[in-house]
């Protein structure tokens, strides 16, 4: 258990260091900034290329909506949940220190939004709050179905990191522009504790709606695209 543990904190750690350290520290850099483009294949890749690195030791999850959408799937234990929750939300909160250290020794920083999710003023297109509920809701069902059939015993072995990290890409071009892409509850904690607006006042939404999603996948997956027998893995 330990060893799944410090894969989901060292996963989760990349996952906030890449996807958000390419917000914070590249997305809007002067001439060649790489834009919300560059940002949504950053979280694509970090998921990718963890899911290579220790998805065969703790299943790359990487997110407490995926963790929660497989339990209801019947593909993760129930009793695992809590301590993988726990062992992404520190993995990602260490990360955004780390990247909060290394974007403050610029000497114009301001931590400002620090790619914290958010919606009304903190929406990057200043959609409301039903809005971002639906979109959040809706990528993260759409996420897990990735998850669970790239993963499944009829998908062709060894790509599903490739599909899964695909499949984040295309959720942050969609959904950037609405909540600057949360579908994950530990990311949007990690950067929360050091944003400097009111990005803690709104993170409710940012774990009720992905969590919502999951659960959403994982029936969705168990009822409709699960092939007979299939066991918790």
């Amino acid at each position: 258990m330990q060893r799944k543990l410090a894969a989901e904190l060292f996963g989760t750690f990349w996952l906030v260091l890449g996807g958000c350290g390419s917000a914070v520290l590249a997305a809007g850099f002067p001439v060649t900034g790489i834009g919300f483009v560059g940002v949504a294949l950053a979280f694509g890749l970090t998921v990718l290329t963890m899911a290579f690195a220790v998805g065969g030791i703790s299943g790359g999850h990487f997110n407490p909506a995926v963790s929660l959408g497989l339990a209801v799937a019947g593909r993760f234990s129930w009793r695992d949940l809590v301590p993988y929750w726990v062992a992404q939300v520190v993995g990602g909160t260490l990360a955004a220190a780390v990247l909060y250290g290394i974007a403050s020794g610029a000497p114009d920083f301001v931590a400002g939004g620090f790619a914290a999710n958010g919606y009304g003023d903190r929406s990057p297109g200043h959609y409301g709050l039903a809005a971002a509920a639906v979109c959040e809701v809706v990528m993260t069902a759409f996420f897990l179905l990735i998850i669970l059939g790239a993963t499944s015993a009829e998908a062709p072995a060894g790509f599903a990191p490739i599909a899964i990290g695909l499949g984040l890409t295309i959720i942050h071009l969609v959904s950037i522009p609405v909540t600057n892409t949360s579908v994950n509850p530990a990311r949007s904690t990690a950067v929360a504790f050091f944003a400097q607006t009111n990005a803690l006042g709104q993170l409710w939404l940012f774990w009720a709606a992905p969590l919502l999603g999951g659960v959403i996948g994982g029936v969705l997956w168990k009822f409709f695209f699960a092939a007979r027998g299939e066991a918790a893995e």
